[in-house]
């Protein structure tokens, strides 16, 4: 075993809340040392909308009735950011990381998250970029990729959302975290004449956050 670990668990297609209970119980036994290595979950979940802390960018102009109706739930949860969709074809990354073991700056983490994410793009050759002032990746004026994150003890949960065959459609629901204007895009949009699947992202993603945070990537079934 090497000192420095990624656990990397990808738990397939799982429901929100489950993943949800599970991240926030990861995280508390990071703090307290009982989960010694850091952890990458990797998954997918049915349709879901969730809220962030920042209320303002909480733009959400339909009712938790409709999204029922359209089979969509909703969840408010502690990450930072405002509304955002996840579901079908959209890999989503909580990395359940101690800082203490890399650099205690959660500004440095958000970009560390964002570089993850581009470099796991250029290997689509998906030219992807910051946008100054937002959190999250863009390609081409396009958001691609949204992150919100959270933190105690310098220990974070919640993550990112990299869409790779997403229906778009779904973030016509809302202001996606709440930035006016923007359009969303998907690795299957930039990319159309080529095959992408979820598994092969969520391995490359995988392993470009490890090499990013200088450990080495190691697959579990349970952590």
């Amino acid at each position: 075993m090497a000192d420095r670990e990624l656990l990397v668990l990808n738990l397939g297609e799982r429901s929100y809340a489950e993943v949800l209970a599970f991240q926030r119980d990861a995280a508390a036994r990071r703090i307290t040392g009982e989960l010694d290595q850091d952890l990458l979950i990797l998954v997918e979940h049915p349709p879901v909308v969730t809220l962030g802390r920042r209320k303002a960018d909480n733009k959400l102009p339909v009712s938790e009735e409709f999204l029922r109706s359209r089979g969509i739930e909703l969840f408010e949860v502690e990450r930072g950011g405002g509304v955002t969709f996840h579901g079908p074809g959209q890999l989503v990354g909580y990395p359940i990381f101690d800082l203490q073991r890399h650099k205690l700056d959660l500004h440095w983490y958000l970009r560390q998250v964002e570089e993850g994410l581009i470099r796991t793009l250029a290997a689509y050759d998906i030219a992807a970029e910051r946008n100054a002032g937002f959190t999250g990746v863009w390609t081409s004026g396009r958001k691609i990729a949204s992150i919100g994150v959270h933190a105690r003890t310098w220990v974070t949960w919640h993550g990112f959302a990299l869409n790779v065959t997403t229906d778009l459609s779904y973030f016509n629901l809302m202001t996606p975290c709440g930035i006016d204007g923007v359009v969303m895009t998907s690795m299957s949009r930039e990319q159309p004449a080529r095959e992408i699947t979820l598994a092969e992202v969520a391995a490359e993603a995988a392993a470009q956050f490890a090499q990013l945070f200088e450990l080495e990537a190691r697959e579990v079934s349970s952590a």
